[in-house]
């Protein structure tokens, strides 16, 4: 069953009455966002900024709802004669809410709800995930000026659209920070916008397509153990310093003039280490900044690699099942559009975070080993019935979601037992069999 099919059992009915999510978000963290960026409800309106708030995560949790149905089936309008609002209304309440209020919440959540989750360690470092992704943006005059197009020889793409690097707890899927802008930004700059909300004691995994050493120097320097992990780059040139086992190298990489102008604070070298591991044949090159060969073994090492691909599913996840698979974003203006990703992210986390808790009440089972898809339906449909039941027993139903939380388990993981290749592209003309029968 499709997202939107379950939900659409639920909406002969108020979805949900927002002052009884206190336990699922706390109004605290709103009103300090609304706070910070100025943003307040200074006379008596429709459309209070507070509700706005879970109007914006709405957008995600019900994404067949149009912008202004959401607002009536949501029952945030305050009550003042017609119980409907215009679609300009709407519009000018997400102006003046804006995105830094939602991204202020969604960073004080991410924080709390991390905290919260107590994740499982390796060797001391929590492991993290960045990689970027690319939402398409509606087609309007305002949204292009702001968001490029990305071109081929054929031509160009017919929306805009916004590139967005995050970064990601593996254990949980629970996203600490995202950076996104135009899609003509490269991953590598607005993976510098990740480095400061970086947790100390913590290993990063990246693919090989972030290598840059003034992002990777800057990234271990800003903090306290804050390690790095990616393949090694085809063609890198590298000068071995030190042995530590016949396929454990602690290695020298020089920097060039170009990149230490970008950053000054690179040095001529770095120093790396590389290790070499043989898997069905094919030698694997991890290199890492954790150099210490007796706290970090390299028995581990390589196979860490493979748990990047989580955040992958996390941007499936997100795209598939929370948005059911409508690609293009609602919004037709830019401040908008930031103001929609946002609320995509705290909403994708609010779901997680309620997974963190299924998994809890499973001996041995981590939040990335639940099924998202049912898990968010079931989740989503236990929010629509807390309007009918008081505060204090929200509690009960927040249990009642860890009794479920069984039957999401996914089976375990199959190894691939083909090697990855290359796919032709699509023939533009038929191609002719040779055993091929013609009927006359």
């Amino acid at each position: 069953m499709q997202l939107s099919t379950a939900l659409s059992l639920v909406s002969s009915n108020n979805v949900t009455e927002f002052q009884n999510l206190t336990e699922i978000l706390s109004p605290e963290i709103i009103s300090a966002g609304l706070k910070e960026h100025g943003v307040a409800t200074i006379r008596k309106r429709k459309l209070p900024m507070e509700n706005m708030v879970w109007a914006v995560i709405g957008m995600a949790l019900f994404r067949k709802f149009p912008m202004r149905q959401l607002l009536n089936q949501l029952d945030i309008i305050l009550p003042s004669g017609m119980p409907y609002v215009a679609s300009s209304a709407v519009t000018q309440a997400r102006k003046k809410l804006g995105s830094k209020v939602i991204e202020s919440v969604f960073l004080q959540t991410q924080k709390q709800w991390n905290h919260d989750a107590a994740h499982g360690e390796w060797c001391g470092l929590n492991l993290l995930g960045v990689d970027g992704v690319v939402w398409r943006a509606p087609d309007t005059n305002e949204n292009n000026k702001e968001f490029a197009k990305t071109g081929t020889q054929y031509g160009k793409a017919s929306y805009p659209q916004v590139r967005m690097v995050c970064q990601m707890e593996l254990t949980s899927h629970l996203l600490t920070n995202s950076v996104f802008d135009s899609v003509e930004v490269n991953e590598m700059n607005l993976a510098l916008g990740l480095i400061e909300g970086t947790p100390d004691h913590s290993l990063t995994l990246f693919d090989r397509g972030f290598y840059s050493l003034g992002l990777l120097h800057r990234w271990q320097s800003a903090g306290e153990m804050r390690h790095w992990l990616m393949p090694l780059k085809k063609n890198t040139q590298y000068e071995v310093v030190k042995s530590f086992g016949r396929q454990d190298k602690l290695i020298q990489l020089t920097t060039t003039p170009q990149s230490r102008k970008k950053f000054p604070e690179l040095p001529k070298t770095m120093h790396a280490r590389l290790i070499t591991k043989t898997i069905k044949g094919k030698d694997v090159q991890i290199l890492t900044s954790m150099i210490d060969p007796m706290r970090f073994p390299p028995a581990d090492i390589v196979d860490l690699y493979a748990h990047r691909w989580e955040i992958e599913l996390g941007f499936r996840e997100m795209k598939q099942s929370l948005l059911d698979n409508r690609f293009t974003l609602r919004s037709n203006q830019p401040e908008l559009i930031r103001q929609e990703l946002w609320g995509i992210l705290l909403a994708y986390n609010l779901i997680r975070y309620q997974m963190v808790l299924m998994a809890k009440s499973l001996d041995g089972i981590h939040p990335n080993q639940l099924s998202f898809h049912g898990a968010s339906m079931h989740i989503i449909h236990e929010l629509t019935q807390l309007s009918f039941c008081t505060p204090g027993n929200i509690p009960k139903y927040t249990m009642d979601i860890t009794k479920s939380a069984k039957q999401f388990v996914l089976p375990g993981r199959r190894e691939r037992w083909y090697p990855r290749a290359l796919k032709c592209s699509k023939d533009r003309y038929p191609i002719k069999r040779k055993n091929a029968v013609h009927l006359k």
